[in-house]
């Protein structure tokens, strides 16, 4: 761990303040409102009996996922997609991302015929809003799992989670590898990541750019091992607020 002290304090390889208020909302089948730090996001899981026509017949469940930002998430206010006629491309790269991030760790025939569909809505962006909503997600996800179990839909010895997944930024700034960007760290950062981990510690996507000088490989290795200890602290407030902790 280098000795440098970022601007609200932190060290280099220190997360944000993470919390994770599992169940915000009373009407979806899962749900988490999770924040790092000055991010916060909003995930609801709906779960639906049935599949896209695509998959009817096959035994396979699915699970997707929507992102979707508030106008005024960030500093300015952004007009809504809805209003502009058409999805962002950042915004659907980030639902593509959120939903194989999910399907990554789970099996779709122990799922059933079923269809679990989570949204991720950016209450407030300070760097890191894909990452989060990876994070909450999966909690909002387990809920709904259990959800669909208790109503039949689902077998009781059935196991759709076959591990859990957890997401989070880290970049270089000045030379140096940090990890859990905010946003005014993110805007200046060398090289700038996201690391997607299992429970197990498997890499499911990892999404680096060099914003301004190439990294070399030990850099590299620097920042994977930094996501991958993140993602590890990530799991237990996942598995914490599961547990109702």
């Amino acid at each position: 761990m280098s000795d440098i002290v970022r601007a609200d304090g932190r060290a280099t390889d220190e997360l944000r303040e993470i919390t994770i208020e599992r169940g915000w909302s009373a009407n979806a089948e899962g749900s988490a409102l999770i924040s790092f730090g000055g991010t916060k996001v909003l995930c609801t899981a709906s779960f639906t009996n049935g599949v896209p026509r695509w998959l009817t017949g096959k035994g396979k469940g699915w699970v997707t996922a929507e992102y979707a930002m508030l106008p005024r998430a960030t500093n300015s206010r952004n007009d809504r997609e809805s209003v502009k006629g058409r999805i962002g491309g950042r915004t659907h790269e980030i639902s593509r991302l959120i939903g194989r991030a999910l399907r990554a760790v789970v099996d779709t025939k122990a799922l059933g015929e079923n269809t679990i569909v989570i949204d991720c809505d950016v209450l407030q962006a300070d760097g890191g809003t894909r990452t989060a909503a990876i994070t909450g997600a999966y909690v909002a996800l387990a809920d709904a799992i259990e959800w669909g179990r208790e109503k039949k839909f689902i077998g009781k010895n059935a196991t759709p989670l076959i591990d859990s997944v957890a997401a989070v930024s880290v970049g270089i700034i000045d030379g140096e590898p940090m990890l859990d960007l905010p946003y005014v760290e993110d805007v200046r950062a060398e090289t700038d990541m996201n690391i997607v981990v299992t429970g197990r510690g498997l890499f499911v996507e990892v999404q680096g750019t060099a914003e301004g000088a190439p990294f070399d490989k030990r850099e590299l290795d620097a920042l994977l091992e930094l996501g991958v200890a993140g993602c590890a602290t990530l799991k237990e407030h996942q598995l914490a607020a599961l547990a109702g902790e």
